[in-house]
């Protein structure tokens, strides 16, 4: 039997750029994609998270959004040439609820690999 294939993997890290797409759609804002992207590089490059260079990461944050759209965190309306996007209340707090577990834990096993690096 062949394998399913699937869009959807687990990640063992938590991931910076959806964390910053659920704080910026928390707001009521509607954004087109480029002055959401600069949001998002200037909030990454803050935090120091932002790597591989600026093609590359546009590419990574658009997946993303395309993967909200896909799941109804996030809606889209296309007016002619326009795309702007908008978040739903409701799934964006379910999904930043699931992120919040996410990072504590990983905050929580990073915190333990350094105490048994330093006994």
């Amino acid at each position: 039997m062949s394998k399913p294939s699937g869009a959807r993997f687990t990640r063992r890290a938590p991931d910076n750029i959806s964390e910053e797409l659920v704080a910026i759609f928390s707001s009521k804002a509607t954004y087109e994609f480029k002055p959401l992207f600069d949001i998002i590089l200037t909030n990454l490059r803050e935090r120091n998270a932002a790597s591989g260079g600026e093609e590359m990461l546009r590419l990574r944050c658009y997946e993303k959004l395309q993967s909200l759209v896909s799941l109804g965190v996030v809606d889209r309306k296309v007016n002619g040439t326009v795309k702007k996007y908008k978040g739903v209340p409701k799934r964006l707090a379910a999904l930043d609820a699931e992120q919040q577990v996410l990072r504590a834990g990983w905050n929580e096993r990073a915190a333990a690999k350094i105490a048994a690096g330093k006994l």
